[in-house]
């Protein structure tokens, strides 16, 4: 339940803090007062979409601060959203709404998105605005109310999951079951490219050996002098001596010289290692020279092999890794093609499974909503002849669909006959303004038990209502008042006369600026102003004794059993 509502500089309200209670919270004010800023601050809170335009002039921001109690029902939305819970067990949410229209949500303190807070607002307040009668002209929403008011949540999600898991099938069938000609065509087109990349046989770390072996190729003369001047300077030839031998002479003369001093030892082992080590560059040398020994034709060859790679990476990659990923990829997409024929077998024979699970889903969901809309139909006869509307008659006309939609088997809309003898016909057609907003209100009262909630908000559903359907609109108010917290914007005395609280909103001029000031009004101010809404300004003697007649009235009403 709504316990307080503070308001700072929201549009005309400098300040105000209103004190809310169970049951009946009627506020009443002239037009243009600021009742509507006093709804749209409650949209706030509850997470509703708000700008600049309800910062008050000159102001930097708007503040609006409401608490609740009794909130058991959001208990599970703050474990979820990692904000604790009051101590006192009270909830309370605030939002500040920046000159630049830049806005800050929070719960119990805690920082909250837009998202976050809308999802919380829908279990405390609903809000019923001035077109939410017109609403109901809206057909696409008739069905959503019959299943709301029939709880087939359970029956729903199951047809959702059944429907959801066949259009998945008939999609990916859809797929397979594309134009053949075109199938067979990429086919054709994959086994060339298969065929192409398969014959070039590439291999990683082909392309930079062959240009290795290319670029010795194009010098292999000038090499070869190269190698061959170092090969016979170390290890000469048939007149010379060449560095190695040289060194095995110097290793020979040193023989037993390690005898006599450490000195002469080391001398021995630096030439010994210089004779190694010469002896391995001749041997390296040879191997190289032997890297050079080519056929004529090899550069040729080797030129031709790297074109052929050049072409095949230029068309499926950047190089030789490249085309080999895309050759895998091209055997994957020809395997599905040529599988296709099998796939398309098994799918076919899920998507039967699957259709029959859908249609029978939607036979369970449309049972459920054909007993939903007879009880629905006694229940809001039952409201609306307590309404002023006797002789109403009130059905839902279902049109079944030829294929199941993401709704079910079937629409639905609201049929109604305001008069007797008259058949049921589109509510759009037959309801006036003022039949609107009571078959909203009947709606809502048999809707109520459904709805998460614990706070309904009315702002002036009574548009076109006066008379004994006015008092029939207050009395009904009063009655669904008595299972969950009713805050009502109203024009209307009758109304007004059922409240358990009544607060007046006036605007005034201060300082030269307009301002809206909030008050409960006690047992005297209620009758004065219910004299205000009956007769206008001059209030009479007789007007204001008519108005605690009428309060008295009201009083008996509500102690009725």
């Amino acid at each position: 339940m709504l316990e307080t509502l503070q308001i700072e500089n929201a549009a005309l309200i400098e300040r105000a803090e209103i004190t809310f209670g169970p049951g009946l919270n009627v506020l009443t004010g002239e037009t243009g007062a600021g009742k509507s800023i006093v709804v749209d601050t409650l949209a706030a809170v509850a997470g509703g979409r708000t700008g600049r335009e309800l910062v008050r002039s000159g102001a930097a921001a708007a503040s609006v601060t409401a608490e609740f109690s009794g909130v058991a029902e959001t208990l599970e939305w703050l474990e979820e959203n990692g904000v604790e819970p009051d101590e006192g067990g009270a909830l309370i949410i605030s939002r500040k709404i920046a000159a630049d229209g830049k806005n800050t949500c929070r719960v119990n303190g805690a920082i909250v998105g837009g998202a976050q807070l809308r999802e919380l607002g829908a279990l405390l307040i609903d809000i019923h605005g001035q077109n939410d009668g017109r609403r109901l002209l809206d057909e696409k929403t008739h069905l959503a109310a019959l299943d709301a008011f029939g709880g087939h949540r359970d029956a729903l999600a199951e047809y959702a999951s059944a429907y959801s898991a066949l259009r998945e099938a008939e999609k990916e069938l859809g797929a397979i079951m594309g134009d053949d000609a075109e199938r067979s065509r990429r086919a054709d087109a994959l086994r060339q490219q298969a065929e192409e990349i398969e014959a070039a046989r590439i291999a990683p770390g082909e392309t930079d050996a062959l240009r290795e072996r290319a670029a010795i190729l194009s010098d292999a003369l000038k090499l070869s002098g190269a190698f061959e001047g170092a090969y016979a300077a170390m290890y000469g030839g048939e007149d010379t001596y060449g560095a190695a031998a040289l060194l095995r002479e110097a290793e020979r003369s040193l023989d037993g010289v390690e005898a006599y001093s450490r000195e002469f030892a080391d001398i021995q082992s630096r030439v010994r290692d210089m004779r190694y080590a010469a002896e391995d560059a001749a041997e390296e040398l040879r191997g190289a020279l032997s890297k050079l020994d080519f056929s004529p034709g090899e550069l040729d060859e080797v030129n031709s092999r790297l074109a052929a790679i050049a072409r095949v990476t230029r068309k499926y990659g950047g190089g030789e890794s490249e085309v080999l990923l895309s050759f895998e990829r091209i055997k994957k997409e020809l395997g599905d093609i040529e599988l296709s024929g099998e796939r398309r077998l098994r799918l076919e024979g899920e998507l039967e499974t699957l259709r029959a699970a859908a249609q029978n889903a939607a036979g369970e969901l449309s049972s459920k909503r054909r007993a939903s809309a007879e009880r629905l139909s006694a229940r809001a006869a039952e409201e609306l002849s307590q309404l002023a509307m006797p002789s109403v008659s009130f059905e839902t006309e279902f049109m079944p669909s030829d294929n199941l939609t993401p709704r079910g088997a079937e629409d639905a809309r609201f049929l109604m006959s305001a008069n007797a003898g008259e058949a049921p016909g589109r509510i759009s057609r037959i309801a006036s303004g003022g039949e609107l907003s009571r078959i909203m209100l009947a709606l809502k009262n048999v809707l109520s038990e459904s709805d998460a909630a614990s706070t309904s908000v009315f702002d002036e559903i009574d548009a076109g209502v006066s008379g004994i359907a006015a008092q029939r609109v207050g009395e009904k108010l009063f009655e669904l008042a008595r299972g969950r917290q009713v805050l009502c914007v109203t024009h209307l005395p009758q109304i007004a006369a059922m409240a358990d609280r009544h607060f007046e909103i006036t605007k005034s001029e201060q300082n030269g600026r307009t301002a809206t000031r909030v008050r409960e009004l006690d047992a005297e101010g209620r009758a004065l102003e219910i004299s205000r809404l009956t007769g206008g300004e001059n209030i009479t003697d007789t007007a204001l004794e008519a108005a605690r007649e009428q309060l008295a009235a009201a009083e008996a009403y509500k102690r009725r059993p």
